[in-house]
């Protein structure tokens, strides 16, 4: 069903958002696509869809990715 597809897809999504704008080596909307990821990741977490660890470290890797950009 959607509905319980709905919050993994979002998340997955928005964390690929993230990697693909670093690929690219565009700064600008790698950290415009973590400013949205970074919530989501978050929402997912407070829902109970995946693990706080998980979500912190997610934001974690993707925060420092981001930062390899400089």
């Amino acid at each position: 069903p959607r509905s319980t597809l709905f919050p993994y897809t979002t998340l997955f999504r928005s964390i690929k958002r993230v990697r693909e704008a670093v690929e690219a080596k565009d700064k600008d909307a790698a950290v415009a696509a973590l400013k949205i990821a970074i919530p989501v990741i978050d929402a997912t977490a407070t829902k109970g869809v995946i693990h706080n660890s998980n979500a912190s470290r997610n934001v974690s890797r993707l925060t420092r990715l981001v930062n390899t950009l400089g």
